[in-house]
């Protein structure tokens, strides 16, 4: 897992949802939570899961 630290301070609601659309971009399995403190977007965070699927037994 990798964190990068940008700086949402002073930035506007245009490049907050900006940085959401990108969590959102792509992911086709898990979540991106939002944390919010005092009313200011201070963290995004993108869960992706992967799911593996076992083999099919088609000699039956």
């Amino acid at each position: 897992m990798t964190a990068t630290v940008r700086n949402f301070e002073g930035q506007d609601d245009t490049s907050i949802l900006r940085e959401i659309q990108a969590a959102l971009n792509g992911l086709k399995f898990g979540s991106v939570e939002i944390t919010v403190h005092n009313g200011q977007v201070v963290q995004i965070e993108r869960k992706e899961k992967f799911r593996l699927q076992a083999p099919s037994n088609k000699n039956s």
